[in-house]
């Protein structure tokens, strides 16, 4: 009876969510984050391994269609114009954080989580805005970017964990770089392919009144699998297999809207939601004290000031006052990441459970709060939101 319960109750918040975020003038993943940690704390969700699992798949989905909505030509932009900005904008966010970690005597953990960036919440802040906002093209961008390098802290970061300063360390990082090497390489190999031989795009994906077996999507997905596989058997976080697929399909098959269509609809219509609403069960409410809340409040602040002030050093003078605060704003939301940063340090016991509950918290308050403050300034600078009727056009 209980599964019966936990399926009826995911399944509830999928439909309803939309209904409520409608109603109350709210967006869908913070209805979705706040529904998931009230049917958590009256014990509806739990920790069901099949829940576990489709929650892993809706994150690594999620980064899939983080890979389909870059926007090459902003990055070409930020590669010709922005590239010193952007150097800067890092090297602010790692030096204000390393000062904030050295100043409060904080531990490793922190140094790697304060800066660190997750495209899931930009996916969602597009899904809302479009692609035609400026600010939000160079979050996008930037948090590309940031997604690599928290890819690669992530990685160098639980390497040390579980193999301390050894060997085994070493050749971790070595097979990372030679992995994000072999990916550009091939990337550039399948565009001579396709320049010599521009047909096979449509043989491997046929044009819609051709393709009677769904062969597009049986492409996009075999693809999405056997990258994550790839990435799993060379122990490289599986992140990377999944964006790299999206991104494999934006590059070389980007006139094929309807596909791009189809697997939104998939993710954002079950996979994703799936994730938010696990995600938000996880917070245990009955073991939050007022201390576990001031620290978490105290982590927020120190994400979203680190990125103002990187923000309005590095971009000011290209999106000027209004953009930039929104820019930083939407860059101050790594929610997937904060958790999975928390969860390793606190299975190796470098952070506390009560630390490990605030970056928790911290992760899922971010991510709620700044989603509504994002909406109300985005109305008060008197921004239009952009209808959006299709998304995949560059």
């Amino acid at each position: 009876m209980e599964k019966f319960y936990l399926i009826i109750t995911i399944s509830s918040i999928i439909m309803f969510s939309p209904m409520i975020s409608n109603l109350i003038k709210a967006p869908v993943v913070v209805v979705e984050i706040f529904l998931g940690m009230m049917a958590g704390y009256f014990g509806l969700i739990y920790g069901d391994e099949m829940v576990k699992v489709i929650s892993k798949f809706g994150f690594l989905y999620l980064m899939f269609l983080a890979g389909l909505e870059i926007n090459f030509k902003l990055v070409g932009i930020i590669r010709k114009d922005l590239s010193f900005n952007v150097a800067l904008y890092f090297a602010f966010l790692y030096s204000l954080a390393a000062i904030i970690c050295f100043a409060f005597d904080l531990s490793v953990v922190y140094l790697v989580a304060l800066p660190i960036f997750s495209l899931g919440m930009l996916v969602m802040l597009i899904k809302e805005y479009g692609k035609e906002e400026t600010w939000l093209n160079l979050a996008l961008s930037i948090g590309v970017v940031g997604e690599v390098v928290s890819i690669l802290a992530l990685t160098i970061f639980s390497g040390w964990l579980e193999f301390g300063f050894n060997f085994d360390f070493f050749s971790s990082i070595v097979t990372l770089g030679v992995v994000i090497f072999a990916i550009i390489l091939i990337l550039n190999f399948f565009k001579i392919i396709f320049w010599w031989y521009p047909e096979l795009r449509t043989y491997i994906i046929p044009d819609p009144d051709a393709d009677r077996f769904d062969q597009d999507i049986r492409f996009a997905f075999a693809l999405f699998f056997i990258l994550i596989a790839l990435m799993f058997y060379l122990k490289i976080d599986v992140v990377l297999g999944a964006f790299t697929a999206g991104l494999f399909l934006k590059i070389f098959f980007h006139a094929k809207e309807e596909l791009f269509d189809k697997l939104s609809s998939i993710g954002f219509g079950f996979f994703v939601p799936i994730f938010f609403i696990y995600t938000g069960s996880t917070v245990r409410l009955d073991m939050v004290t007022s201390d576990i809340l001031y620290h978490a409040l105290y982590i927020i602040l120190a994400i979203i000031s680190i990125r103002f002030i990187s923000s309005f050093v590095a971009f000011y003078n290209y999106l000027k006052w209004k953009q930039t605060i929104l820019f930083a704003l939407s860059d101050s939301m790594p929610l997937t990441f904060l958790v999975a940063i928390s969860m390793l340090g606190y299975s190796y016991g470098i952070i506390t459970e009560s630390e490990y509950f605030s970056f928790i918290l911290a992760s899922m308050i971010d991510g709620l709060f700044l989603m509504v403050v994002i909406r109300k300034l985005y109305g008060w600078f008197g921004f239009e939101k952009n209808k959006i009727t299709d998304t995949h056009n560059e």
